[in-house]
């Protein structure tokens, strides 16, 4: 039996976050460049392909500032571009942290990352460990 790729990792730093569905989908139709600034161009490609891109942007976003929570920090200490969560077929989704954050991450010690995304008709929310 392979083993979970959390097994005999530290766990460095744990996140969590819920968004409001609506009220993400709400501030997007208003603001069309805020996208640019929140999600990197695989996660705005992958939501395009789905008939209502709301939730899977607003799990996106909950990852990202799970991701923060999960490092110690608040807004603006990284670039939330920094925080990428990608599908590759099936199985779950994985957390890709670069720039600002990437070198946070590195001098805390963290060298990989699990992610949990989930999300109701108005709520999405996502889970973020720190593995060292």
């Amino acid at each position: 039996m392979a083993l979970p790729p959390a097994a005999g990792r530290l766990l460095v730093g744990l996140g969590i976050d819920s968004v409001d569905i609506s009220r993400l989908a709400q501030m997007l139709e208003r603001r069309r460049s805020m996208a640019e600034r929140l999600f990197t161009p695989g996660e705005r490609s992958y939501a395009a392909r789905l008939r209502n891109p709301a939730p899977s942007l607003a799990a996106r976003f909950a990852a990202k500032e799970a991701t923060m929570k999960a490092l110690g920090v608040g807004l603006g200490a990284l670039d939330l571009t920094d925080v990428d969560v990608r599908r590759s077929g099936v199985g779950p989704p994985s957390l890709h942290v670069t720039g600002r954050g990437g070198s946070l991450a590195a001098s805390l010690g963290v060298t990989g990352w699990m992610v949990s995304l989930t999300h109701t008709e108005t709520v999405a929310s996502a889970v973020v460990a720190a593995l060292g």
